[in-house]
């Protein structure tokens, strides 16, 4: 095992927080338990990844192994990346064909390695017929960068893929050719949607939302939770009546459910619009190129928080389709133009 290669083993379980450590190698299933029992996990990081390190030199670890583990500490830390979506679609009429995952993993390497020599790629088979996929990326005369991969996440005999952004933009056309040929596509698509909270995405556009997800009090039943937003709300919003009170729960209910929401960060919103007056000679009237403006909604769980306004007080109900539709268009980037 060369200098290297040594140095990505250490820097990737650097990563990993002590109180996941014994979890996150086990996973790994390259050290036996009887290599990991030789290890004093009480010591300080340092030394304990020094240890570490040898173990892996002696048993002459490759940088697949090592991909391997940086794919599984990336399944436990997926929130720190941010996914992108993408669809992919058949020809009109075209038959829907048995997927093979071998075959699929075999196809989606050949087309990569044709177009660029210096590539690593390793899979790691997940839940739900999905699979974790992890590219570092070179060029025609530099070795791949290990350290900035890109991760693509498959559910098998789905149209959907899900990608952590790619800092090589470059390289998108071409991972995008080798996911569409290989699992028997035509097209793909990048769709307006993205998060850091993979689950979410993936609940989003598999129509899944009545799930549980990373989310305060998302445990309690709806009512439970309006009761709680009355306890703590602001004295001097006042409701006028029950009957109004009943409506805003009612119409809150229609457009968002009684279930958890996925979690999202932000939604953003381009407006572009011709400047419209009645009179001549106005000097935004004469202006060929459009308005534009940008609004961006952030918060720590976007859903939650629109969800809120109106029982809250904060806001009329209904709110506006364009915040309530997110989940339903699966989309949190929006263009709005003139008809």
């Amino acid at each position: 095992m060369d200098e290297t290669l040594a140095e990505f083993i250490k820097r990737t379980i650097l990563k990993i927080p002590m109180t996941e450590m014994m979890t996150v190698l086990k996973a790994w299933d390259f050290l036996s338990e009887k290599q990991l029992q030789t290890v004093n996990f009480r010591q300080r990081k340092e030394p304990l990844v020094h240890d570490l390190v040898l173990l892996c030199e002696e048993k002459r670890a490759s940088v697949h192994d090592a991909a391997l583990l940086d794919i599984i500490y990336t399944q436990f830390h997926r929130h720190q990346k941010v996914w992108d979506v993408f669809q992919m679609s058949k020809e009109p009429g075209e038959d829907i064909d048995l997927f093979d995952m071998e075959q699929f993993k075999s196809s989606f390497v050949k087309i990569l390695r044709r177009a660029l020599k210096n590539v690593t790629v390793s899979f790691r088979d997940a839940e739900e017929n999905s699979v974790w996929i992890r590219i570092a990326w070179g060029t025609q005369y530099r070795k791949p960068n290990q350290y900035k991969p890109v991760y693509v996440v498959y559910y098998s005999q789905t149209p959907y893929v899900f990608t952590s952004c790619c800092q090589l933009k470059s390289n998108i056309p071409l991972l995008g050719q080798a996911l569409t040929i290989a699992s028997n596509h035509h097209k793909i698509v990048k769709m307006d949607l993205r998060s850091r909270y993979l689950d979410s995405l993936k609940a989003i556009v598999f129509k899944q939302y009545n799930q549980n997800f990373e989310t305060h009090n998302t445990a309690m039943p709806l009512q439970e939770r309006t009761l709680e937003l009355d306890i703590h709300m602001d004295s001097r919003i006042i409701h006028e009546n029950r009957i109004e009170k009943e409506r805003v729960q009612r119409v809150t209910q229609e457009a968002f459910g009684d279930y958890p929401q996925p979690r999202l960060e932000f939604a953003q919103y381009k407006l572009e619009t011709k400047f419209k007056s009645d009179f001549n000679g106005d000097i935004l009237a004469e202006r060929k190129e459009p308005l534009r403006c940008l609004i961006k909604f952030s918060s720590p769980h976007l859903l939650e928080a629109l969800k809120a306004l109106a029982p809250a007080g904060i806001a009329d109900a209904p709110l506006s389709p364009l915040l309530t539709c997110i989940p339903n268009k699966g989309m949190n980037y929006f263009k709005i133009r003139d008809k």
